[in-house]
C-alpha cells in the first residue's frame, strides 16, 4: 500500500499548509511563506461541490477500508484524488467500476495511443465547455508526452482527429442523426482513416466524457486547486472571514440558509415525498389491475416524447464558450435541438430493434475486447443502485422511480421500450425534476444551483448524487446506442 502511503502523506502536508497559513477554510493568513516570498495558492471555493454543503462530503482521511482502497486506487491511476472522486464516493460500488472503467479507457493495452485518448476526451469535455475537465487533460495529454501545439485548437492537431470533430459534434448534441455516412467517412478518409477498433474506442471515449461533463456540471464540481478558477492569492481577513468568503457569497450568516428554490418550508417538501410515494404504490395497483394495449403504450411515448419539447428551465440562454475550451472544436453555434421539433421527423429508435445488451455490447467486445464488459457493468449498478431509501422513508422499492427517470432521458433521446407505460413518466417527475434532468442531460453547462436545490427538496444530498449516475449513465447509453448501430449498418 505504498500508493495509498503516498497518497496520505500528500493530504497530510496540505493540511500542514493550511495549519501554517491559519485559515483552515483556504488556507489564508500571514505566515512564513510571506517571509520566504512564496505566493501559495488558496482553495477559491469550499469543497469539491458547490451544490453540496463540504461538511456532507466524506473527508479524506475518515473513510473506511473500502472508500480507503478505493482512493488509493484513483491516486495510483490518476496521481491525484479528483473532486470527482471526492463527490462519487457517496456510491463507492459506482465509483470502483467507474474508476476501473475509466482506467482501461485510458491506460491499459487499447487501439489508440494515450495522448489520442486524452486529447479525444478534451474535444469531448469541450464541446459542453467543461473547463475542469479540459483542465484535466490536458494537464494528461502534456503528460504522456503529447505535442502542445496541438493544444492551441483543433486546427494544429492530425487532420484523423479533425475528422472526428463532426462525430463529437453530432453525438454530443443531436445523436439520432448519426447515419452510416458518417461511419463511412471516417473509416475510408485514405491517409487519415480510423480503423473500426479505433473507432470504437473513440467513439466509447466520445460518450463517456460527454457524460462525465454532465455529471460535473449536474454536481456542481469545483475545480482542482491546481486548475484556472481553482484557488486564489487574495490576502485574508475583512472582519471574522476571508476574502474567498466574500468572493463566493459565502457570508459568514452561513448560512444564511436561504432557500433558493422559493423558501419552501420543510413541511411543503415533507409532503412532497409523501405525495410522490403515494403515487408509486397507486400506480402499482393500476399495474397489477390492467395492462394498457400495445396501441395506448405507443401513444403515450408520444405524448411524452412531445413535452419533453417543452421542458426549459427560465434560466434557459445561449452560454458562450471561453477561447481556452471553443478552440477545442469546431462550429461554436452547435447545439442541442429538440429530438422532432419544426415538421422534422426522425423515426423512433426501438430499443427492441437495437438493443445494448443483445447488439451493442457484443459489438463493442469484439472490436475493443473487455470494455463492453466493463460498461455494462457500470451501466447495471448505476440502474440498479438501491439503498431501499427515499429522503426519511426507509425499506422502499424504488425501481419504478428508477425506471422512470431512465426512460426519461432515453425519451427525449427518441428511444422507446415497447413494455413500458410513459404514462407513469408524468406521475413520478414533477417539472423542476424534469428540468432538471432536461438540463444535466442536453445542456449541462446551463446548469444551476437553483436548479439542484429546487427538485427533491427533502432527499439527501447522497440522493441527488445517485440521481446524477442515472443521468449520465442513461446518456451515455443512448449516445453509444446510435452510434453503434450506425457502425453495424456500416458493417452490413
Amino acid at each position: 500500500m505504498r500508493l495509498a502511503a503516498t497518497a496520505n502523506a500528500a493530504y497530510t502536508a496540505s493540511l500542514a499548509v493550511s495549519e501554517l497559513l491559519g485559515c483552515k477554510q483556504c488556507g489564508g493568513g500571514r505566515g512564513q511563506d510571506e517571509e520566504l516570498g512564496i505566493r501559495i495558492p488558496r482553495p477559491l471555493g469550499h469543497g469539491p461541490s458547490r451544490f453540496i454543503p463540504e461538511k456532507e462530503i466524506l473527508q479524506v482521511g475518515s473513510e473506511d477500508a473500502q472508500m480507503h482502497s478505493l482512493f488509493a486506487d484513483s491516486f495510483a491511476a490518476l496521481g491525484r484524488l479528483d473532486n470527482i472522486t471526492l463527490v462519487m464516493v457517496f456510491h463507492p460500488q459506482y465509483l470502483e467500476s467507474f474508476l476501473k472503467t475509466q482506467h482501461y479507457l485510458l491506460q491499459m493495452d487499447g487501439p489508440l495511443p494515450l495522448h489520442f485518448r486524452h486529447y479525444i476526451g478534451i474535444m469531448a469535455a469541450a464541446r459542453h465547455q467543461c473547463s475542469y475537465l479540459v483542465n484535466l487533460h490536458v494537464n494528461d495529454f502534456l503528460h504522456v508526452g503529447g505535442d502542445p501545439k496541438w493544444l492551441n485548437g483543433l486546427e494544429n492537431a492530425p487532420q484523423k482527429l479533425q475528422n472526428l470533430g463532426e462525430l463529437n459534434k453530432v453525438l454530443a448534441h443531436r445523436p439520432w442523426l448519426i447515419t452510416k455516412e458518417h461511419i463511412e467517412g471516417l473509416l475510408k478518409a485514405e491517409e487519415h482513416s480510423w480503423s473500426l477498433a479505433e473507432l470504437v474506442h473513440a467513439v466509447v471515449l466520445l460518450t463517456h466524457y460527454h457524460s462525465l461533463a454532465s455529471f460535473t456540471f449536474g454536481c456542481g464540481i469545483s475545480p482542482e486547486i491546481h486548475c484556472d478558477g481553482g484557488h486564489t492569492f487574495r490576502p485574508p481577513s475583512v472582519s471574522n472571514y476571508c476574502i474567498c468568503d466574500i468572493t463566493n457569497g459565502n457570508h459568514s450568516m452561513d448560512e444564511m440558509q436561504v432557500n433558493s428554490a422559493g423558501n419552501v418550508s420543510v413541511s411543503d417538501s415533507f409532503f412532497e415525498v409523501e405525495a410522490l410515494m403515494e403515487k408509486m404504490r397507486q400506480l402499482q395497483e393500476c399495474r397489477d389491475e390492467e395492462e394498457a394495449s400495445q396501441e395506448e403504450m405507443a401513444s403515450r411515448f408520444e405524448i411524452e416524447k412531445r413535452e419533453s419539447m417543452f421542458v426549459f428551465s427560465s434560466d434557459d440562454e445561449e452560454v458562450t464558450p471561453a477561447r481556452d475550451v471553443s478552440r477545442h472544436f469546431e462550429d461554436t453555434s452547435y447545439g442541442y435541438k429538440d429530438f422532432s421539433r419544426h415538421g422534422m421527423h426522425v423515426p423512433t429508435f426501438r430499443v427492441q430493434d437495437y438493443c445494448w445488451e443483445d447488439h451493442g455490447y457484443s459489438l463493442v467486445n469484439r472490436l475493443y475486447p473487455d470494455v463492453g464488459q466493463l460498461i455494462d457493468e457500470k451501466f447495471h449498478i448505476a440502474y440498479n443502485l438501491t439503498y431501499n431509501t427515499m429522503a426519511m422513508h426507509k425499506d422502499v422499492d424504488t425501481s419504478m422511480l428508477r425506471r422512470a427517470i431512465w426512460n426519461y432521458i432515453h425519451c427525449m433521446f427518441g428511444i422507446r421500450y415497447d413494455d413500458y407505460d410513459y404514462g407513469e413518466i408524468n406521475q413520478l417527475l414533477d417539472r423542476s425534476f424534469k428540468v432538471y434532468i432536461k438540463t444535466v442531460v442536453c445542456t449541462p453547462e446551463k446548469v444551476t444551483k437553483r436548479m439542484y436545490d429546487s427538485f427533491w427538496r427533502q432527499f439527501k444530498h447522497s440522493e441527488k448524487v445517485h440521481v446524477n449516475l442515472l443521468l449520465i449513465e442513461a446518456r451515455m447509453q443512448a449516445e453509444l446506442l446510435y452510434a453503434l448501430r450506425a457502425i453495424t449498418r456500416y458493417m452490413t
